[in-house]
């Protein structure tokens, strides 16, 4: 089965420019690229999963064809993005599926509204900031080789001035303490089931934090990818991924 991709659309919702598509029919699901992607990121996952589910696929604030960031991203704005989001579809409660930064907007959507989100997979989600992470994303360069450039650009049309103030906010991250904060008393609040997907070579978020995830989030499993790191399911992984993660929603 081949989807024909319909045309994305831009709404303003909570004050800002939002792109997102829809594909497929069936229980909605939310998915939410990582920091510094876009919506197109999923497009290897709509053919499988278009034909089982209702796909949400939004671009970030800041990210694709999206609005370009006024001020630093941070992740529970973008949350209450994606609930007007929701709302404007007319969706109520949904599935969710978020990799990285699309995760920790996962992770505030299930602590602010629990009932909105009824199973979610995280992959290389983190319930705050580490040192080592924080390290990184202060050392993180102002301008990067044209190779990576270009591979921005095609993610983000509106060309080096959106491209600048997505790497302006990654080195903000090194100093924003209030805005990833999941304390295991506020993740045991989480109703959704919960997928966690960690890779035990991740440099920016120790494997250590996924387990202490699973421990605190009622409901949840874990699944520890070995000699594997950020994004542990991207690559050769991508169909074992799509296969297990869609499993785990259709229970």
């Amino acid at each position: 089965m081949t989807l024909t991709r319909p045309p994305g659309r831009i709404e303003t919702l909570n004050g800002q420019q939002l792109y997102f598509e829809v594909h497929g029919t069936g229980q909605p699901l939310l998915l939410l690229h990582g920091f510094s992607g876009s919506s197109q990121d999923w497009i290897p996952s709509l053919e499988q999963w278009g034909a089982k589910f209702q796909l949400i696929l939004p671009d970030l604030r800041g990210h694709g064809h999206s609005g370009i960031l006024s001020k630093p991203f941070r992740h529970e704005q973008a949350a209450r993005d994606t609930f007007a989001l929701l709302d404007h579809l007319g969706i109520r409660a949904c599935n969710g599926v978020g990799i990285s930064g699309g995760g920790n907007v996962l992770l505030h959507m299930a602590t602010k509204q629990p009932d909105r989100i009824q199973a979610m997979v995280l992959v290389s989600a983190t319930p705050y900031f580490p040192a080592q992470a924080r390290h990184l994303m202060s050392q993180y360069p102002d301008t990067l080789p044209e190779q990576q450039w270009e591979i921005l650009r095609r993610r983000h049309p509106g060309g080096d001035e959106q491209i600048k103030a997505i790497l302006a906010s990654t080195k903000s991250f090194a100093t924003s303490y209030d805005d990833l904060n999941f304390t295991p008393p506020l993740l045991s609040t989480i109703q959704a089931r919960t997928f966690i997907i960690q890779g035990d070579r991740d440099p920016l978020y120790p494997v250590e934090l996924s387990v202490e995830m699973a421990k605190s989030i009622p409901n949840s499993r874990l699944w520890i990818i070995s000699n594997a790191g950020h994004g542990p399911v991207l690559g050769a992984r991508w169909p074992e991924f799509l296969q297990t993660a869609s499993a785990f929603l259709q229970e």
